[in-house]
């Protein structure tokens, strides 16, 4: 069981550079009703740019892979991000896989 000594230690080893994150994302969900997900398609902003022609092509291709199965889960993404991606996007990443319940 989670205890909030436990949540105290995480917040002491936070690195200073993601302090702000990590503020941003303990007053969410201390805000929040339990349960509650952090971000819902109500909260979220309108994209209201024309779709370009590049990301309905992009759009169809991810369509396509998923329909032939050419997909993996998070879990077994991360890993290869992690190679190739600085550790605060990775880190980002998956706080938002984790926040969303799907990490």
């Amino acid at each position: 069981m989670v205890t909030k000594e436990r949540l105290h230690e995480l917040v002491e080893a936070v690195p200073e550079g993601d302090v702000a994150t990590a503020t941003r994302i303990l007053e969410a969900l201390a805000g929040m009703a339990p349960g509650e997900p952090f971000y819902t398609a109500e909260t979220a902003s309108l994209d209201d740019e024309p779709e370009t022609d590049d990301e309905r092509v992009a759009v169809a291709q991810g369509e396509a892979d998923l329909a032939a199965g050419r997909v993996v889960s998070a879990a077994a993404g991360l890993p290869e991000l992690d190679h190739r991606t600085p550790k605060t996007l990775v880190r980002t990443c998956m706080i938002t896989l984790i926040i969303l319940g799907i990490g």
